[in-house]
């Protein structure tokens, strides 16, 4: 099995930033894609930002120039690194594998708090 466990998240003041992890552990073969999403309250689960096993990178257009993805070293390690946070990006972040053999897999969610 695959376990994704994600940190970093927190209370922050708008225009402030944070830097989210999520460490995957387990048997893993290879793993094809990492992404973030979010769910704020009331709204429908949306994908922040995307990096492939090629590093190709894409991003929600209302993160774009703001947030950055990136992979560990170690390559089972993603983290995202939000600049100029604003009030509308608080929501629950979650933490997205493809992980070969055993698909798609969640963390369990970091909540982002951003302070107007």
């Amino acid at each position: 099995q695959v376990k994704l466990v994600e940190s970093g998240g927190g209370l922050v003041q708008a225009g402030g930033s944070l830097r989210l992890s999520c460490e995957a552990s387990g048997i893993i073969v290879r793993i094809d894609s990492m992404a973030w999403y979010r769910q704020a309250p009331g709204k429908q689960r949306e994908l922040v930002a995307r990096i492939t096993s090629g590093d190709n990178t894409d991003y929600g257009d209302s993160v774009k120039g703001r947030f950055t993805i990136s992979r560990g070293n170690a390559r089972n390690t993603v983290y995202l690194q939000m600049n100029s946070l604003k009030p509308e990006d608080t929501a629950v972040y979650y933490c997205n594998m493809v992980v070969n053999p055993f698909g798609s897999r969640w963390g369990q969610g970091t909540l982002v708090t951003v302070s107007s």
